[in-house]
Parts: structure tokens; C-alpha cells; sequence
């Protein structure tokens, strides 16, 4: 079962906001006892609003599901202290500090490593942990900006646009549990473990795998065409009487089916959209001729239509529309956990379909230093050293 998956292993986060805790977890869907580790007044993701459930982020609910969580000061030669005997029980450590912090707390790689030869320890930073700009921080937006993202997003003439939802964050999370499931396979093999580099712009990178491949090739910079793809036409959305409709008809059989559905027959035959680099070289007119008679129908009314001759298309689909969506729902791509102060939260599922994962129950986002005694008891600590730990605030625990 895929939520037993990587039960048996322990894993230490120190990560906020978005790209580490997006890889532990997913790791916690899978089985792994994930850790969270925040300072004492709680990580910064938790004040990033707006979207709030109490006084916390729904961006800290969506993004810290199925942890437990403890609340050290790491600043504190204690707080450091607890850190480290954590993770000499600990399979994995997942960090996203700046280039060097870990190091002078004390708890890099380079001082845990030769303790523990079979530690997986996982850096995730904007730029990556060598390099000229190693020592620079970074989001989600900047990464967008440096990595060439935002070029490919909007339409010529008009401002950079970004992609509203962190995508660069979430891909950088994936990229993390991949690495880390790979040194896993690695390990059981030679018993050791290692250190992995991931970061944002790599990941950003990645994820414009066909857009750079292509400028890598000719050299040519690439057009901000809005919705339309730069390698193939009709494949954009087209407005309708009331919304937006997306097509892709670019394969020859499709391109001459839209025609003669759009009552258009003899557009398939004009030499000027002969064939899919022809459409895009003369977009501009396509798009004029197609939208005179998408206008003429509802998005509604155009969908069966469409569907009824294989041409692909969807509706440019809100969130309500998302959220009510049928197939989201086989998916089980809603996830619920319960929390209990304010009831169902509901956020994104795991995305791999697997009733085992999505059915959930699944145990809410911790509050910061919710879980701080309980996870030092089951790591060893006596009741008399935990009391100490708080008296000196080396340790914090939740109200």
C-alpha cells in the first residue's frame, strides 16, 4: 500500500514556506515519520496569507500535512544539541536554510556526514549550495524571473506575467523526493548515504524542458503567446459567447475536423494553414477566423460538439469549477483532514491515484510546538532533561 510505502523511516524538517515541506509531505503521505522542526515562534510560512485557517496560512495547512511537530531554538547550544540527537535516530534530513547556516549551527553535512555514514541529507536553497550565487536568496517569483519562466508567460507588448501558483516551489519539492527516493535505492545497495544539492533554479529549469531545448537548438528567443503553444496551431483558447474555450487541433485529421464542425470547410484548404507551421506562422488570421464563429455559442454548447468529433478542448476552468470538477473527484485529488479547532480542512491530495493515500484520513498541520514532549520522549529524552530544556527555552512547546 503506497501510505505504507516509507513507513519504518524518520525524517528531520527543517524546511519552511513551500518547496521543503512540499517534499516531506509528500513523504509523510508515503509512510515516513516526518519531524518538523520550526523556531519558536513558528515558520514563515505560517504568516503568509491572505487565506487564513486561524491565526495560520492555508499555505502552512496545504503544505504540512501528516507531520509532528516541535518548536527548537537553534540558535541555543541546547536547541542545536536536541537537533543533533534527532538526527542521529533520523533516516533523512531535509533543510532549506541559506548556503552555510546549517554549518554554523552545527548541523551541516559536513559535521553530521562522518557520524553518520548512512544519513541522506538534503539541501534545498534558490541557487544550489556552489556557484557564484550560492550565497543568494530566492522565491518562487524571483526564480521565475532568473530562470527565463516569466519570457514565456503572457503576450508580447504587454507587462511579465508569472504563474500565480508557486509552481516553481512545488516542482522543486518533486525534485527533492525524487533525489532522495534514488540515494534510498542507492543505499539499500552500499549502506551509505550522502548529500543532495537541490534547488529552485534547477528546478525551474525543468520544468521549461521543451521551451529551452528549443532555444538551445536554433537560438531563436521565444514569443509570449499567451495561451497559444509555440510549436503548433490551433492549440490556444478561444473566447466563446460567455468564457473561454481551449483547443488543440493541430494534427492534421483534427485541424480539418474543427474546420468542417465550425462550418468553415474551406480553410482547411487555404494554403496558408496547410499544415501546423504554417498556422503558426499565420496565427494572427487563423485566430481571427476561428473566434468569428467560437463567439456565435456558449462554452457549454461548444464542448459536445467538439468532443463529438475527437477534437480536444476543455473549458478555461476556475477553481469552483475545479473543485465540483467529476474527474477531480475519481481522483481522489481533494484531500480532507480534520482539525480540532476548525473542523475539515480540505487541500490538495496526492497526486499519484491511490486510494491507499487519498482517502486520508489525514492528520492536520501541526501547531508550532504541538507535539515538542511527546517526540523528545519517544526519542529518549527523560522527563527531567525535557522540563530543563524548557526552562532554558532551548525548547518550545504548543499555548
Amino acid at each position: 500500500m503506497l501510505n505504507h510505502a516509507l513507513e519504518g523511516l524518520t525524517i528531520i524538517d527543517f524546511t519552511q514556506i513551500a518547496a521543503g515541506p512540499i517534499s516531506t509531505m509528500l513523504m509523510a503521505d508515503m509512510g515516513a515519520r516526518v519531524i518538523k522542526v520550526e523556531p519558536p515562534r513558528g515558520e514563515l510560512g505560517r504568516g503568509l496569507g491572505p487565506g487564513w485557517i486561524g491565526d495560520d496560512s492555508t499555505l502552512f495547512h496545504a503544505f504540512n500535512r501528516n507531520k509532528s511537530g516541535i518548536a527548537l531554538d537553534l540558535k541555543t547550544a541546547d536547541g542545536a544539541a536536541v537537533a543533533r540527537r534527532l538526527i542521529a535516530q533520523a533516516d533523512i534530513v531535509v533543510e532549506s536554510m541559506r548556503p552555510g547556516v546549517m554549518d554554523r549551527l552545527g548541523l551541516g553535512y559536513a559535521q553530521l556526514g562522518p557520524d553518520h555514514p548512512a544519513l541522506i541529507y538534503c539541501s534545498i536553497s534558490a541557487y544550489g549550495q556552489v556557484g557564484p550565487y550560492a550565497d543568494r536568496a530566492g522565491v518562487d517569483g524571483i526564480l521565475q524571473a532568473d530562470s527565463g519562466l516569466m519570457s514565456l508567460i503572457g503576450t508580447e507588448g504587454h507587462e511579465p506575467c508569472k504563474v500565480q501558483s508557486p509552481v516553481v516551489d512545488v516542482m522543486t519539492g518533486y525534485v527533492a523526493v525524487m533525489g532522495i527516493l534514488a540515494r534510498l535505492a542507492q543505499r539499500q545497495r552500499d549502506g551509505r548515504g550522502g548529500h543532495l544539492d537541490v534547488n529552485l533554479l534547477n528546478a525551474a529549469l525543468a520544468l521549461q524542458q521543451s521551451a529551452l531545448a528549443s532555444y538551445l537548438a536554433d537560438g531563436e528567443l521565444p514569443v509570449r503567446a499567451g495561451s497559444a503553444a509555440p510549436y503548433a496551431a490551433p492549440n490556444q483558447a478561444f473566447r466563446t459567447r460567455d468564457g473561454w474555450i481551449m483547443v488543440a487541433a493541430y494534427m492534421p485529421e483534427r485541424w480539418r475536423k474543427l474546420c468542417d464542425v465550425l462550418g468553415l470547410p474551406g480553410l482547411a484548404d487555404d494554403p496558408r494553414f496547410a499544415t501546423s507551421p504554417l498556422r503558426v506562422a499565420n496565427r494572427e488570421a487563423m485566430v481571427e477566423a476561428l473566434t468569428a464563429v467560437f463567439v456565435t455559442r456558449t462554452t457549454d454548447g461548444w464542448l459536445p460538439v467538439l468532443e463529438a468529433a475527437d477534437i480536444l478542448c476543455a473549458r478555461v476552468a476556475t477553481y469552483a469549477d475545479v473543485a465540483a470538477h467529476p474527474q477531480v473527484a475519481a481522483n481522489r485529488m481533494i484531500a480532507e483532514a480534520t482539525h480540532p479547532v476548525h473542523g475539515t480542512i480540505r487541500m490538495p491530495g496526492f497526486p499519484v491515484c491511490s486510494a491507499e493515500v487519498n482517502d486520508g484520513p489525514h492528520r492536520h498541520a501541526p501547531a508550532c510546538g504541538q507535539d515538542t514532549i511527546a517526540v523528545l520522549r519517544d526519542f529518549g529524552f527523560a522527563n527531567g532533561e525535557i522540563a530543563g530544556l524548557i526552562d532554558s527555552r532551548a525548547v518550545h512547546c504548543a499555548g
